[in-house]
C-alpha cells in the first residue's frame, strides 16, 4: 500500500456556529478523520475512505476546487451513521503542478484502495477527473459498468482536450480501457447533441430520460446493482434544489430524489467506487448545493451500511435465501429464469454465458411480471446484447 501521509492534508474546517446534533450523536464521532494529529496509518481495518478532491482545473467551473472543503463542512453538521461501517476521512488530496499530475495521483490512491477493499468515495472537483477512475480500473484490469447521473453525456464530436464535458471521449477512445458499458440516469433531450445520443444508443448503452426515470425511479435499482462504477454530477438536480454548479438547469431532480438514487448506489454489493462531482461554491446560496451533496453522500454511507452481499450467494441452490422462477415466453427456446431474494425482495435474471458460467444480471419484479404476460423483458435483451461484450 502507498504512504497515503504523502497523497492527503489533513482535515482543517471551521467547527459550526450553531450545534444542532450532540456531539456523540454527529456525523464527525461515526469516523476517523486524518488531522494535524492523526496520520494515516493501518487502513485496512476502514470499509470506506472519503476523501477530496479540490482540483477544478479542465472545467469551465474553476471554484469546484472549493467543494470538497464545503461540502465536508456540511456533512459534519448531520448525524451519525447507523449500522458499524469503518469509514475514514482521509482529507483532501494534494492537487499536482498539472492537472494530469493529479489524475494520477488520484489514479494510485483509487488503485490501492480498491485492491485493499477498501470503498473509495471521492467529492470533487470537477466531472474531469473521472479519466483516473478508468485508469485505475483499466490497471486493475477489472471491466467495469459506468453509471452517470447527469443532464448531459459528457462526450463531444470534436477533437480537443478532455473536459468536465468531455470525459467520456478520453474514456472511450483508449485501447487500454477496461470500460464495458455505459448507463445515463436523467439525461435531457435538449441539453444534449442528437448525435452524441444515437451514438451510444448505437453502442447498447442505456439512457434513461428524466422524466422515465421520475415516473418509476425504484426501477433504477437494479442499475446501480450492476455497475462498479457511480458517478453523480450535482448539476443533475434542478437549479432550483442546487444553484451551486456551472451549467444549472430549471428542470431535473428533487432533492430527494437524487439522494434515494444515492442510497440504491450505496446499498449495491457490486459497487467498487462513488464519487460526486461539480459543486461550486463560488456559485451557491447560502450553501445550499453543498448542504444537499452533503445529504446525498449521507444518504450513500446510510445504504452502505445497510448492504446485503447477496450476488456471490445466488449460484448457492442449498441456501434457501433465494426462489428460482422458470417462465416459459413463446418467442424463446429456453424458459426465462428468475431468482428472487426471500431477504430483500430483489429479483435477478440468470443466464448462461458462451463459456457455460451462469450469470445474474439485476432486474425488477416487473421484469417478472411482463415475462409472465408473455411478453419478453428489456432487461432480458440487455443481459442478451451484454453477454456477447
Amino acid at each position: 500500500m502507498i504512504d497515503f501521509n504523502d497523497y492527503f492534508d489533513p482535515v482543517s474546517i471551521d467547527r459550526p456556529e450553531f450545534d444542532l446534533i450532540a456531539d456523540q450523536s454527529g456525523f464527525p464521532h461515526n469516523i476517523t478523520v486524518h488531522t494535524p494529529n492523526l496520520s494515516l496509518k493501518d487502513l485496512n481495518k476502514y470499509k470506506i475512505a472519503l476523501f477530496g478532491v479540490p482540483d477544478g482545473r479542465n472545467s469551465p467551473g474553476t471554484g469546484t476546487k472549493r467543494g470538497p472543503d464545503q461540502i465536508r463542512g456540511e456533512l459534519y453538521k448531520l448525524s451519525r451513521i447507523p449500522g458499524k461501517s469503518k469509514i475514514i476521512d482521509l482529507g483532501n488530496m494534494k492537487s499536482g503542478v498539472t492537472f494530469n499530475d493529479t489524475l494520477t495521483g488520484l489514479c494510485d490512491i483509487l488503485t490501492s484502495l480498491i485492491s485493499d477493499g477498501i470503498f473509495p468515495v471521492i467529492i470533487g472537483g470537477s466531472s474531469a477527473l473521472t479519466v483516473a477512475i478508468d485508469h485505475a480500473f483499466s490497471d486493475l484490469k477489472i471491466r467495469y459498468t459506468m453509471i452517470s447521473v447527469d443532464p448531459r453525456i459528457d462526450y463531444i464530436n470534436e477533437k480537443k482536450e478532455p473536459d468536465s464535458f468531455s470525459y467520456l471521449n478520453r474514456i472511450i477512445h483508449n485501447h487500454k480501457s477496461s470500460f464495458r458499458h455505459f448507463i445515463n440516469l436523467g439525461y435531457q433531450t435538449y441539453l444534449n447533441d442528437q448525435q452524441v445520443l444515437n451514438r451510444f444508443l448505437k453502442q447498447k448503452s442505456e439512457l434513461i430520460r428524466i422524466g422515465d426515470v421520475r415516473k418509476a425511479i425504484h426501477l433504477t435499482e437494479p442499475l446501480f446493482r450492476d455497475s462498479e462504477v457511480a458517478i453523480f454530477d450535482i448539476s443533475a438536480v434542478r437549479q432550483s434544489d442546487a444553484p451551486g454548479t456551472i451549467y444549472p438547469s430549471p428542470n431535473g431532480f428533487y432533492g430527494e430524489e437524487i439522494c434515494l438514487l444515492a442510497r440504491y448506489a450505496g446499498i449495491s454489493d457490486n459497487l467498487k467506487t462513488f464519487a460526486l462531482f461539480d459543486v461550486n461554491p463560488d456559485l451557491d446560496n447560502r450553501n445550499q448545493t453543498s448542504g444537499l451533496a452533503a445529504q446525498i453522500l449521507w444518504l450513500f454511507l446510510e445504504g452502505f451500511s445497510q448492504k446485503q452481499y447477496e450476488t456471490p450467494a445466488l449460484s448457492n441452490g442449498n441456501s434457501g435465501r433465494f426462489i428460482r422462477y422458470h417462465v416459459r415466453v413463446t418467442d424463446l427456446d429456453d424458459d426465462l429464469v428468475f431468482v428472487k431474494s426471500t431477504l430483500t425482495d430483489r429479483w435477478w435474471m440468470e443466464f448462461r454465458s458462451t463459456a457455460e458460467n451462469i450469470v445474474y444480471i439485476s432486474c425488477s419484479h416487473e421484469d417478472y411480471l411482463k415475462a409472465n404476460r408473455n411478453e419478453v423483458p428489456e432487461r432480458w435483451i440487455i443481459g442478451v446484447e451484454r453477454l456477447k461484450t
